[in-house]
């Protein structure tokens, strides 16, 4: 019996007990019984297996505690880390926690996060790196595409069209996902990291 199963189960047991005077179940009985009988079963968002789901999912609005637009929160474990583009406003950063994915900042705002190879993340569509050009045009069809800036055909960029924050996709030769951005023009289109 899976987790939230027992929990709902166990939480039956002991809300059978209590009764209302007139025999009739009390709301809160009623409630847990309905929950239970469904098809969905509502769990805490706010439990550690959740939380983690959550964190590992990339979304137009950020990744974890990074929010596109956003300062850098104080105590993420993102920062600056390796070499930067000298007299620039424009700053990498990356966590040990999130292989493969790094942001860009400029001033004191994030503008853009990328996940590359070797990262567990993905959109919350379900495409990762390795997705199929097919996968993402099925599922975001009217991407724009583009010439790939250093690798020859069939390797493209698709980007969604519109207001920001928006999505980019990196196709390679292989036609597959090399690498997924999401963030703010004009960082969304930066080739090699701030440059």
């Amino acid at each position: 019996m899976n987790s939230r199963a027992l929990t709902v189960a166990v939480s039956i047991a002991l809300l059978s007990g209590c009764s209302s005077q007139d025999g009739e179940p009390r709301q809160d009985q009623k409630s847990v019984k309905q929950t239970a009988e469904s098809s969905e079963v509502s769990v805490a968002t706010d439990t550690p297996a959740n939380q983690e789901r959550s964190d590992d999912t990339l979304r137009l609005e950020g990744l974890a505690d990074l929010k596109i637009g956003e300062p850098v929160p104080v105590g993420s474990s993102f920062a600056q880390r390796g070499a930067q583009i000298p007299n620039s406003d424009c700053r990498t950063i990356s966590s040990p926690d999130y292989d493969g994915v790094y942001g860009l900042t400029e001033g004191k705002e994030l503008g853009r996060i990328t996940v590359g190879s070797d990262s567990r993340f993905k959109l919350q569509e379900g495409i990762a790196v390795g997705s199929s050009e097919a996968e993402v045009n099925k599922l975001f069809p009217g991407f724009v595409s583009s010439p790939h800036a250093y690798i020859e055909a069939p390797a493209k960029y698709l980007t969604q069209p519109g207001g920001d924050p928006r999505l980019r996709f990196e196709i390679d030769r292989n036609a597959k996902v090399s690498a997924i951005h999401v963030g703010l023009m004009p960082q969304l289109e930066y080739v090699e990291g701030c440059a």
